[in-house]
């Protein structure tokens, strides 16, 4: 019998959007899904907003959703963030 160890990642990021400081929450599925992080934040209404990012050619990309484009302009930092944290495991 093998036993096979998916380490779990998680982490939280704080970042400036449209001049206001909001939570980020970041977490990579293993198995079958291993190139996907979720990531769910709250917006000014108190709904959280859940969506996936795929790496694609190198780059950590929103996978097609329709979500605010507050989120969608944040793109480039949400793979920054997550590259760093990859890179201090």
């Amino acid at each position: 019998m093998r036993i096979q160890f998916v380490k779990n990642i998680q982490f939280t990021k704080l970042l400036k959007v449209e001049g206001r400081l909001r939570e980020f929450n970041f977490r990579k599925l293993g198995g079958v899904n291993e190139g996907i992080f979720t990531v769910d934040v709250v917006d000014d209404r108190g709904n959280r907003i859940l969506f996936r990012m795929q790496k694609e050619d190198g780059n950590w990309k929103i996978m097609p959703q329709s979500l605010p484009r507050w989120i969608m302009d944040t793109e480039a930092q949400f793979h920054d963030q997550i590259e760093e944290e990859l890179r201090n495991l």
